[in-house]
């Protein structure tokens, strides 16, 4: 068919073919770069290297104390010893540094070598090249989180001698797929400034702010802020659900809550809302009785397509951008 759009080269003719010719390629292509770089496989050994050992800290412990649990996988990924935090803890500190790395010089790197004019010369649009080089990032990051989890699984099967229920699994699985979409917030976030700034430094500086906002200041900034738009937050007769509820709507622009309460909620089966709750609203419940994996799903499916919404916004964005670039040889 033949294309609305102006040639990606910049010359003045018109190129024959779909809009996603040479997507297949570019992920192919990126994919295996990403994965055989020393980048990537110092990364890998930080990541793996940290979970096991908070994994291996947990299992002694939990062998030790609690080892009648019926969620004992659970408790795996969310169990703490001191000097370590719990797996899930560092997997939300550790995911955004390795999706910010894989991105951040995806767009500006080619600017900088001069290839992107030699690549959007071969039969490759714009759409492909920038959806691929995401793609790729995003089944790299795939790749290794699932590899991940196999190796925690297989060390609890090993140490703890039973295998998870089906309940533990289903709820592990679905974490792993809310750990995915968290690091796709991240890495559309680096392809974003990457396209946006020309310097490699720039674009990963830019990234790495943006995440300690959300990490270290964003729970000091959302009090503030929701006392400016809702008032004080105690009232007369106690706090005051207006400021709650506007510092709770706040708290969840950012990524990093809709992950932590994401987690919550599959992993501590016993969780029931994940915002106030009312004396009223507790009349009849059983409380530590643990909920039906589908009602814990149910619970944190707001937070989970926040979290796709959050990567789809931004890499349109960072699409729209990507188009208006002017690219010549």
């Amino acid at each position: 068919m033949l294309p609305s759009r102006r040639p990606s080269g910049g010359s003045g003719r018109r190129r024959l073919g779909s809009p996603w010719t040479g997507l297949g390629v570019v992920i192919a292509k990126e994919t295996a770069d990403h994965l055989s770089s020393a980048r990537m496989r110092i990364l890998e050994a930080l990541v793996f290297l940290t979970a096991i050992a908070a994994s291996y800290a947990a299992i002694r412990s939990i062998r030790a104390t609690i080892g009648e649990s019926p969620f004992l996988f659970l408790r795996l990924l969310t169990f703490s010893q001191e000097p370590l935090p719990s797996f899930i803890a560092l997997l939300g500190f550790l995911i955004p540094l390795v999706a910010i790395a894989l991105a951040f010089d995806a767009i500006n790197g080619e600017f900088n070598r001069r290839t992107l004019s030699r690549i959007l010369a071969q039969p490759i649009y714009r759409d492909a090249l920038l959806l691929g080089k995401f793609f790729a990032g995003l089944l790299a990051l795939t790749i290794g989180l699932v590899s991940l989890w196999l190796l925690v699984l297989g060390l609890g099967l090993l140490l703890f001698g039973v295998p998870p229920s089906t309940e533990e699994t289903v709820r592990m699985l679905g974490f792993l797929v809310a750990t995915i979409a968290y690091g796709g917030v991240w890495l559309a976030l680096a392809l974003l400034f990457s396209v946006l700034f020309r310097a490699p430094a720039t674009a990963a500086l830019a990234a790495l702010g943006v995440w300690l906002l959300f990490a270290l200041f964003w729970s000091v900034i959302t009090p503030l802020v929701a006392n400016l738009i809702a008032g004080p937050p105690e009232g007369v007769f106690g706090p005051r659900m207006a400021f709650l509820n506007t510092q709770q709507i706040i708290d969840r622009l950012s990524p990093n809550t809709l992950y932590a309460e994401t987690a919550l909620a599959l992993l501590h089966p016993a969780t029931r809302a994940l915002g106030p709750v009312l004396i009223s609203q507790l009349q009849g419940a059983l409380l530590g009785a643990p909920l039906p994996v589908t009602q814990s799903f149910i619970l944190i499916w707001p937070q989970f397509t926040g979290l796709i919404a959050a990567t789809i916004v931004i890499f349109v964005i960072a699409y729209i951008a990507f188009q208006r670039q002017e690219i010549r040889a």
